[in-house]
């Protein structure tokens, strides 16, 4: 058996869901995502690493999805953008960027929700230069990222605003 048709059979939680496929070891994360299991929110761009677009959380830590090998990710928690909202409702950082038009096109929104879900966690006070640097590595051609670093800041508000109440860390009202 050559390379191309041999087959590594990959388990890991996608969204809170065990999933599993056998794939070519040369499968890319953003491959297996969107053909594999078919997730088609994580985006495809550039395919080197540089736009942002395919960003996903790996461990809740954001990678670059189309560098990322499918077999290396076997046992691990991957979120994806269809992940981020929970019971039908928009997460923070979603919300935050409908009510701040931090979208376009469209194209790279799914890398920035990712991006911007983890920098929040790790920062949930940001300073404008902060979360314009948390940004700066998803490209976007159509926002300027005025309203996307607005978004930014907004999320961090209605996380702040929601951290009190205890329906929203799991307990009841």
């Amino acid at each position: 058996m050559n390379e191309e048709t041999t087959r590594y059979l990959v388990t890991l939680v996608v969204n809170g869901v065990v999933r599993e496929a056998a794939v070519p070891a040369r499968r890319l994360l953003s491959d297996f995502l969107r053909h594999d299991l078919g997730l088609t929110g994580t985006h495809v761009g550039c395919e080197h690493g540089v736009c942002g677009a395919c960003t996903v959380l790996l461990d809740g830590e954001p990678v670059r999805s189309c560098l990322t090998f499918a077999v290396t990710v076997d046992g691990h928690e991957v979120t994806t953008v269809e992940g981020l909202a929970g019971d039908g409702e928009l997460s923070p950082v979603q919300r935050a960027f409908t009510e701040c038009h931090g979208l376009q096109c469209g194209f790279c929104t799914p890398g920035f929700l990712c991006a911007v879900t983890a920098f929040l966690r790790d920062n949930p006070a940001p300073t404008e230069e902060e979360a314009l640097e948390a940004v700066s590595g998803n490209l976007c051609r159509c926002t300027g990222y005025q309203n996307i670093v607005k978004a930014v800041h907004r999320a961090a508000e209605i996380q702040a605003e929601t951290q009190g109440r205890p329906e929203d860390r799991g307990g009841r009202a």
